[in-house]
């Protein structure tokens, strides 16, 4: 095959898997058909475990957070249509490259501190912490052997700072306050030359797959594949107890027009010698190594059958935006009880700044979630679905015989009926306010459970939802 027609047969591939899985950044996520349950007893726990959980905590952090622009995908030509919107000063695509692969060199998030991030994860009912320890621009947030492009590296002005092993301080410092830890991990590293490698058929003009043809250069993507599992095994061997591998990247498979197999069930398998409880999140691709789905921005229309989270932002997007706008707690409130009367998990995420903080806007909706956790958070945690599941003005959940109901409002100062019906059609012997312990009045309709409110909840300005906890 001809260098010309090696390049045309990519792009076909390329067209047909950007349909399936990403569009402008945002990726798809597998069907019900595609998941393969585990045979393992201890991962059959474990997803049972992950079901608990409900809430997890999300940083896409690195370089590219100096700029308040999109992660990574500004790298890409192919993809530059859409992600270079933002990059207004003036440069052609191989000067943006060096531009943005030069970041390494002025990241400094000199006022991190791992220990407030943790504490106010905790504080804000998370269960679990998801930390992009490399997307697709290759940038390493740990002290890896495997290359100098790392936060720990000698050009990164970071590196003699007491943190500058930015994944083992903050693993630690989220599992000291109890949240499992999950590795994000991109399969793409649009940095190494055995990935985008120089002088090959595509030339400059970049995609998101490698720069040459695996089958056409075996060597060289054995070389990839052999840098790739040593980078996973340093994050699943020395940095402690990780609960789940977070896959990006799932254009990296064994299939399409690119095949790109990294053997990635030989690495789980390693992997899971010495983490059997290891769960493996390989987006998009379907089949063993995927355990759990990953809706992204978006939440399923019904609830589905097999485990699954959907990774949505706080902010507008998942890297820090300069000036960004934070989703308020009655926007968050009604996204988790979807995602959760559906049977999902909702993995919020936050990007934080440049120089290590979180951003203020972002901590004042984590602090009001928290405190709504606190005393809703019975209803949420460690819950299944329960039809009707969800409406546009209900989600139902249910745990240990119990069913919750949650009546949503839309808008702040919508004022509280005197009565609710509650469109549940099953048998109930009481029905409490949760957040006061008072059991209210009702009386079964047609159309469900019809509630009398009481007249200290008839405010002029609704609460995010009320609970109600509806007894067997």
């Amino acid at each position: 095959m001809s260098n010309e027609e090696i390049l045309q047969a990519e792009q076909v591939g390329q067209t047909e898997e950007a349909a399936d899985e990403v569009h402008n950044g945002v990726h798809n996520y597998s069907s019900e058909e595609e998941w393969v349950k585990p045979s393992d007893p201890l991962l059959l726990e474990r997803l049972e475990w992950f079901k608990d959980q409900k809430l997890g905590i999300m940083m896409h952090w690195g370089p590219y957070s100096q700029l308040g622009v999109v992660e990574s995908w500004a790298l890409s030509d192919e993809d530059g249509d859409w992600s270079r919107d933002g990059i207004d000063w003036g440069v052609d695509s191989e000067e943006l490259k060096r531009q943005y692969f030069g970041l390494n060199k002025t990241f400094n998030p000199v006022r991190l501190q791992p220990e407030l991030w943790a504490d106010l994860a905790a504080e804000g009912g998370f269960k679990y912490f998801i930390l992009t320890t490399k997307h697709h621009d290759g940038f390493c947030m740990w002290d890896t052997a495997t290359t100098d492009y790392k936060i720990t590296g000698p050009d990164t002005p970071f590196h003699t700072h007491k943190y500058a092993d930015i994944c083992k301080n903050l693993f630690d410092a989220f599992r000291d306050k109890g949240l499992a830890i999950a590795a994000y991990f991109s399969k793409a590293d649009w940095h190494t030359p055995t990935y985008w490698a120089p002088d090959m058929e595509r030339g400059n003009d970049m995609w998101r797959g490698p720069s040459y043809d695996p089958k056409q250069h075996p060597e060289l993507w054995e070389q990839f594949v052999q840098f790739t599992h040593e980078q996973m095994m340093e994050l699943l061997s020395k940095y402690g107890r990780i609960d789940v591998l977070w896959l990006d990247a799932g254009w990296v498979r064994d299939g399409g027009r690119v095949p790109q197999d990294i053997r990635l069930g030989e690495l789980v398998d390693r992997a899971r010698q010495t983490q059997p409880w290891l769960l493996s999140a390989d987006r998009t691709v379907g089949g063993p190594y995927e355990n759990y789905v990953t809706p992204e921005q978006s939440i399923p229309h019904k609830p589905l059958s097999v485990p699954w989270e959907s990774c949505i932002t706080l902010g507008t997007s998942f890297s820090f935006r300069y000036e960004d706008k934070y989703k308020t707690l009655r926007q968050v409130v009604r996204i988790l009880l979807e995602v959760v009367s559906k049977g999902g998990n909702l993995a919020l995420n936050v990007g934080p700044q440049p120089d290590g903080r979180l951003p203020e806007g972002a901590i004042a909706t984590i602090k009001e979630l928290g405190a709504w956790m606190n005393v809703y958070g019975d209803s949420v945690y460690g819950t299944r679905i329960c039809a009707p599941y969800y409406t546009s003005e209900f989600a139902f959940t249910q745990k240990e015989g119990i069913v919750y109901a949650f009546r949503l409002y839309e808008e702040d100062r919508m004022a509280v009926p005197s009565e609710i019906t509650i469109p549940y059609m099953e048998q109930v012997s009481a029905i409490e306010l949760i957040h006061t312990g008072e059991k209210l009045r009702f009386e079964r309709t047609d159309d469900g459970l019809r509630v009398a409110m009481p007249l200290s909840e008839q405010a002029e300005q609704a609460p995010a939802a009320h609970v109600f906890r509806l007894l067997p």
